[in-house]
């Protein structure tokens, strides 16, 4: 009855549903080459509050301290050092600013199986733009 509620509780927030776009493309960039084929990067034009409503009331989201929670990260702690995307293109293009991030995961019977990523702004594939949605990196964790 609680994962239905946070359910209806998600949709009245966020309104319509997030629509992802699958981007492969940021795959060569932020996943590392051995483990590529555990990572999935999409793209929407929603907020992130929006994305994170969303998220969050999944019934196989985790629900624990600070899970889903945004917070202002800078560019390079976000997007971590595993990938090898030009690091100081990256910087330059947040220049000050940082990026709002979410982090959670999701379980299945007691087992996290994805960890999320929600990142906004996102960076264009040629690290040149900002787009003003956000980009969701999942990270399959499950065997």
């Amino acid at each position: 009855m609680q994962s239905i509620t946070r359910l209806l509780l998600a949709t009245v927030l966020a309104g319509a549903p997030v629509h992802w776009q699958d981007s492969p493309e940021y795959l060569a960039l932020f996943a590392p080459a051995q483990q590529r084929q555990a990572y999935a990067i999409a793209v929407s034009t929603a907020s992130l509050d929006d994305a994170v409503a969303e998220a969050s009331a999944d019934p196989m989201a985790a629900a624990v301290p600070g899970a889903w929670q945004p917070v202002a990260e800078s560019a390079p702690d976000v997007f971590g050092t595993a990938g090898p995307y030009n690091r100081w293109l990256l910087t330059r293009l947040y220049g000050s600013r940082q990026a709002r991030v979410a982090r959670g995961a999701r379980m299945d019977r007691g087992k996290v199986i994805e960890s999320w990523t929600l990142i906004s702004p996102y960076p264009s594939a040629d690290l040149r733009t900002l787009h003003p949605g956000t980009m969701r990196l999942i990270l399959n964790v499950s065997p």
